[in-house]
């Protein structure tokens, strides 16, 4: 399990990268803050495109920065989404449910998992306001070689 300082630390993070997304079209931004085991961190965004389907998410986004720069391991993940009038707060309104994964993200992430075989997945609406998940349970029977 993560320590408490480095889910803050994520969840922070992500909450800064939540400010770069791109969503002219849903109006919900979404961040993210991977750890990988060296310990760096690496954050993406949802960029969103008119045509749909060209859209990435915030932690697609991340692990891609990640890959490209050598990780092949990750050990976390924090994720923060809410609607655009929340952009200059710390805090998720409570009335937004917490922005989990999609599905794509979920099998994107199980091609890099560590060596304790599972990634600590946390969904977040502030620093105090999380839950903390295990990849495997929110992608059961993953599709890996």
């Amino acid at each position: 399990m993560i320590k408490e300082e480095f889910i803050e630390l994520l969840i922070d993070e992500a909450m800064k990268a939540r400010c770069m997304a791109y969503a002219p079209y849903s109006n919900y931004l979404v961040g993210a803050a991977l750890l990988v085991p060296s310990g760096n961190i690496f954050t993406g965004c949802n960029i969103e495109n008119a045509s749909y389907g060209l859209t990435n998410c915030a932690e697609r986004t991340a692990v891609f920065k990640a890959v490209s720069q050598g990780q092949r391991h990750i050990d976390a993940i924090a994720i923060v989404g809410g609607p655009l009038e929340e952009i200059d707060t710390d805090e998720i309104s409570k009335d937004v449910d917490y922005a989990y994964p999609c599905g794509a993200c979920r099998q994107v992430l199980s091609e890099f998992l560590p060596e304790s075989g599972d990634i600590d997945v946390i969904v977040a609406r502030s620093k105090k306001d999380y839950k903390v998940l295990k990849l495997s349970e929110l992608l059961p029977n993953s599709f890996n070689l």
